[in-house]
């Protein structure tokens, strides 16, 4: 292995993941290339050289120094043609990729249609990566959430009111589950689970009656809109209600504790898988252990039980 590709996606914690790869790669006296905004810059053949001093002082960054983008290019044949042969090009032997699902399906693609090693690194604030414990990103973006939750149950309990606050999980109900855990709320939304909304605003007017004057719910976006859930409490309690919704603050933020370790430990165990001579694989963390797991299962669907987590969360929000 003489010279390696990184490539990325956002969160937090991915800049952490960089640090610990370049400086992997240069101890091994590997050469390091950075591709610049993701799957369209591979394709644009847009590399630039990385080494130890590149990656100084990045470590409590958020977001990823690599810039990204979402591409639709590399959905088509000649997309994914093209950046393999600008790959070839260069003369890389090795292609690390950061990100979530969609990222790592690309990593496949290229690791089962070239002769370059692939590795893949999880990371989504989503957690929603088959065979992965807990992804990069996802710690931080529950403590961003979470912080803004605290806030928000101050002005609920001053002003006795209801508050939905809508945080992200288009299809995964991970950080809306967590948060609702951590933040002591009384009820949260989750694309893994039905609900009715004359059940939830019955236990409101029950709870009204003995005495619970604010509420503080969770929406996952994937699930509902916390405008819409607000319009029908209001409704059908005549409760006044107010809405939260958390957006794009929960990608950013300084990393946690939790991403920069985890990011530091998979990103120098993914350039010594390279190292090894495997491909096709994602690195993660299981039993207190470095492990790999298969792309092509980790791309699959992630099914996530919340029946548990949800009851506890309902019996001490009584």
């Amino acid at each position: 292995m003489e010279k390696i590709a990184i490539l990325t996606r956002d969160c937090a914690g991915i800049n952490a993941a960089l640090r610990a790869i370049v400086r992997t790669a240069s101890a091994s006296h590997i050469e390091v290339l950075g591709v610049l905004r993701g799957f369209d810059g591979l394709i644009d053949s847009n590399f630039i050289p990385m080494n130890r001093s590149s990656v100084s002082n990045i470590i409590n960054l958020g977001g990823t120094i690599l810039k990204t983008s979402r591409s639709t290019r590399f959905l088509t044949h000649s997309g994914q043609k093209q950046a393999i042969q600008n790959l070839y090009d260069h003369n890389i032997d090795g292609l690390i990729v950061i990100g979530g699902n969609g990222s790592l399906q690309g990593a496949h693609c290229i690791a089962v249609s070239s002769k370059v090693h692939v590795v893949g690194i999880p990371a989504t604030i989503d957690n929603d990566i088959n065979g992965v414990a807990l992804s990069i990103g996802a710690d931080t973006a529950i403590n961003v959430a979470l912080d803004a939750v605290d806030k928000i149950r101050d002005t609920a309990t001053s002003l006795e009111r209801i508050f939905i606050v809508e945080v992200m999980g288009r299809e995964s109900g991970y950080i809306a589950m967590q948060v609702a855990l951590a933040g002591g709320c009384e009820e949260v939304l989750l694309p893994e689970k039905k609900f009715t909304i004359k059940s939830m605003c019955l236990e409101i007017e029950q709870g009204n009656v003995k005495g619970k004057s604010s509420w503080i719910i969770i929406v996952a976006e994937g699930r509902a809109k916390a405008h819409d859930v607000a319009r029908i409490i209001t409704k059908k309690t005549g409760f006044e209600t107010r809405v939260a919704v958390l957006g794009h603050i929960q990608r950013g933020g300084h990393p946690s504790a939790v991403d920069r370790i985890l990011a530091s430990k998979l990103g120098n165990y993914a350039v010594k898988v390279l190292c090894d001579g495997q491909t096709d694989l994602c690195v993660t963390v299981k039993n207190d252990k470095l492990v790999t797991i298969p792309l092509s299962m980790a791309i699959q669907p992630k099914k996530i039980d919340v029946s548990e987590t949800y009851k506890l969360i309902k019996l001490l929000a009584k």
